[in-house]
């Protein structure tokens, strides 16, 4: 069984081509979809006091800066946060970087944070149970905890949208959607050129069902007001065809959660 310590590994080796992957725009999932859709659910978090849990190398933690949040970013890889760190010191946006796993917030005090947001990090912690409470302890009453992950229901490796020849679509699935073993998938972001440096990221994946997502954070004293399941625009799809299938059945799912005030 994985834990934190294998998971941490896993992202320090990871952490080098991830940043120069993500910082040269090769995750086109993130710019032309995720991205978008994800702040747009977000709204606006100017002037709060918010926590990015699972920061990775900090570019999302970057984006909400600017938009006028102050920031504190967690990872539990120690690569990412010194990548996180150098980024800040060259381009300083007031961003506070700490390492802590999203299971032990420890270094933060009861009701710290106006918000909590994460960014397609909350299915690669061991402890998501943890994770939550631990959100919970260190937000503020009424605030709310906003995340994106891998759609539990479409977006695992056994997943096939097939068209017939009168461009009619049927969905296919090869998985136990039940299974909660823990699995590493292996891949590079489609749009990284053929010879840039770094091998293929191996990622940690914890797999839950939808109820196995939503439940806990009723457990932790979260009350879920929002779920949302984006779609790619037309343009987007044309711009990146991968993107194409996801028209069609959700990648992505985002809950936003709000501690009882």
């Amino acid at each position: 069984m994985m834990d934190d310590d294998d998971v941490a590994r896993f992202w320090d080796a990871n952490a080098p081509t991830w940043a120069n992957d993500v910082r040269k725009g090769y995750d086109t999932y993130r710019h032309l979809f995720n991205n978008p859709a994800f702040f747009e659910f977000c709204g606006s978090l100017a002037g709060l006091d918010v926590l990015d849990v699972g920061c990775g190398e900090g570019y999302n933690t970057r984006l909400h800066a600017r938009r006028g949040a102050r920031v504190t970013g967690v990872d539990i890889s120690a690569e990412m946060i010194r990548l996180a760190r150098e980024q800040e010191e060259a381009e300083p946006l007031g961003i506070r970087f700490a390492l802590a796993s999203g299971s032990d917030l420890s270094l933060f005090e009861d009701e710290r944070f106006d918000a909590a947001v994460s960014t397609m990090a909350m299915m690669d912690m061991a402890d998501y149970e943890g994770a939550l409470r631990e959100i919970a302890r260190v937000l503020k009453r009424g605030g709310a905890f906003v995340f994106s992950i891998c759609h539990p229901c479409f977006s695992f490796g056994g997943l096939r949208v097939e068209g017939d020849a009168d461009g009619r679509l049927s969905l296919r699935l090869s998985v136990d959607y039940f299974s909660n073993e823990p699995t590493v998938e292996t891949w590079r972001f489609g749009q990284a050129p053929a010879g840039e440096p770094g091998g293929p990221f191996q990622v940690p994946r914890f797999l839950r069902t939808l109820s196995g997502y939503l439940n806990p954070l009723a457990a932790a004293g979260l009350r879920v007001v929002e779920v949302g399941e984006p779609r790619p625009t037309e343009d987007a799809a044309r711009q990146d065809p991968r993107l194409d299938k996801w028209r069609y059945v959700p990648v992505f799912l985002y809950v936003r959660a709000v501690k009882a005030p």
